[in-house]
């Protein structure tokens, strides 16, 4: 779950770029550009159409870093319990 004390939010991976970066809606219903860190790149693959966590930057609003990726078991999960935000429920189920 993302927290909300540090800015962090659902996100949904929209277009992936190359080079560790990948274009992002978050649930403000900005879109970002959001980097993938080093050490979640080798572990978990990120997809377009993925639920994930991203941290926006406090001095350049338009980027973010990607902090957690959500299977799709998970998604749907949240997306059952209403948890995600109406900008990124791809289930539709909240």
């Amino acid at each position: 779950m993302p927290n909300k004390k540090v800015n962090e939010m659902f996100a949904l991976a929209s277009q992936i770029l190359g080079g560790r970066r990948v274009t992002v809606l978050c649930a403000d219903g900005e879109t970002r550009m959001a980097r993938i860190p080093g050490k979640m790149r080798r572990r978990q693959w990120v997809r377009e159409g993925d639920l994930i966590i991203v941290w926006p930057w406090d001095f350049q609003d338009s980027k973010a870093d990607v902090k957690h990726r959500y299977t799709k078991t998970q998604a749907m999960y949240l997306s059952r319990k209403g948890v995600l935000p109406d900008d990124v429920d791809m289930f539709g189920m909240g």
